[in-house]
């Protein structure tokens, strides 16, 4: 990991959405404006749960908030199905971009499925044609405001459909066009990454990078999968690698204090993955609403992210999907700071973490690492 260039931390006392910020995990149809979502309905006939933003803005929220991540991926039927036009598939991407860049966020990989997408007669390639045209003139409305924000398509398989080849070869069509990686997503429990072993190992011969959703839903079979069958660079998410990490406590009263930590033991799994520096696509909100961390506790505080950078893991801070969580990478940052007491330094680090794991090349990697040093050095 890069070293952050902060001599001391102050305190945080300004809006951190001024902070510059890399965003690695954010699902395309999990970041719509909800305002946006009701005049796509009308125009393709799509009956929602409510036509009023602010309401409907609530029920994606709240029926995301189930604990349960079946729950969680029904959201999607709304936002898919007004996703199913060059000019709906446009507009999205465009206004995803723009709602990045207000966050702060200079850098963004934007994934989604593409196969979810032709219920109106698009094919394969239109659709990522289409998603790429929205996500240029985003970038071009932000360069309009004096701003800049960078971002590529991590191209999507879903786990339960047998088309990963076909999608691993969309992606590698559209490498030079916008495509920057490839991933699969979807139901985890059930659905190995090792389902898609032969298209990951075209990929791989292809040279074409791979993250990997593992560690949400299933445990550390699906992870030691995403590394083995998947080839996988990251985890999406990964979260669950925590189960292979062992904490004894000195005494009964322990867990409330860091000083009578006795002994932390990591696995083979752990150990490789922390050792390897994969970086671990976390998303706080969306795994506590998910499930994804109740074997650790109930609350945020539970969520074992902060072992994780502590120990030394390549943790990165992601949102998954901005409306379903109702949340921004601001919002997480905050969340990071009340709940952990993170400073800035932590940020600093949380973010070159995610810079370094981009899936852009190594000189425009280091151009990025520069760019938000500086920034973090001028806060001073």
């Amino acid at each position: 990991m890069t070293e952050p260039i902060v001599d001391a931390a102050p305190a945080i006392d300004f809006d951190l959405k001024s902070l510059p910020k890399v965003s690695l995990h954010d699902h395309l149809d999990g970041g719509l404006r909800p305002a946006t979502i009701i005049e796509l309905a009308q125009a393709v006939g799509h009956t929602l749960p409510s036509t009023d933003p602010v309401a409907l803005g609530e029920w994606f929220r709240e029926s995301a908030d189930s604990g349960s991540l079946v729950r969680y991926l029904e959201t999607f039927d709304h936002t898919v199905a007004v996703m199913q036009t060059k000019e709906g598939l446009f507009r999205v991407a465009k206004e995803f971009v723009e709602d990045l860049a207000d966050d702060g966020v200079v850098y963004g990989e934007v994934r989604w499925a593409p196969e979810q997408h032709l219920q109106k007669g698009l094919s394969l390639d239109e659709v990522v044609e289409a998603v790429q045209e929205g996500l240029e003139a985003g970038v071009d409305a932000v360069a309009e405001t004096g701003r800049e924000i960078q971002v590529g398509q991590l191209i999507t398989a879903m786990r339960h459909a047998d088309r990963g080849q076909e999608i691993a070869e969309l992606a590698v069509r559209h490498r030079n066009k916008g495509a920057v990686g490839f991933d699969i997503a979807g139901a985890e429990d059930g659905f190995l990454p090792s389902r898609f072993k032969d298209a990951f190992t075209y990929l791989a011969e292809q040279n074409f990078p791979a993250t990997v959703h593992a560690g949400e839903a299933a445990g550390l079979e699906s992870i030691q999968s995403a590394l083995v069958d998947g080839r996988a660079l990251r985890l999406g998410h990964g979260v669950r690698i925590a189960e292979d990490i062992m904490v004894e406590f000195d005494d009964e009263d322990a867990e409330s204090d860091e000083d009578s930590i006795g002994l932390v033991t990591l696995g083979d799994l752990s150990s490789w993955i922390r050792d390897r520096g994969i970086a671990l696509e976390i998303c706080p909100s969306s795994n506590l609403q998910t499930g994804a961390i109740a074997g650790f506790g109930e609350g945020i505080e539970s969520h074992p992210l902060d072992m994780l950078y502590q120990l030394g893991f390549n943790v990165t801070i992601n949102t998954d999907n901005r409306l379903m969580s109702g949340v921004t990478l601001t919002d997480e940052f905050e969340l990071l700071v009340e709940t952990f007491d993170y400073d800035l330094d932590d940020l600093l680090e949380l973010t070159l973490n995610a810079a370094e794991a981009s899936f852009l090349p190594l000189e425009e990697k280091e151009a990025l690492v520069e760019y938000i040093n500086d920034a973090y050095a001028n806060l001073g």
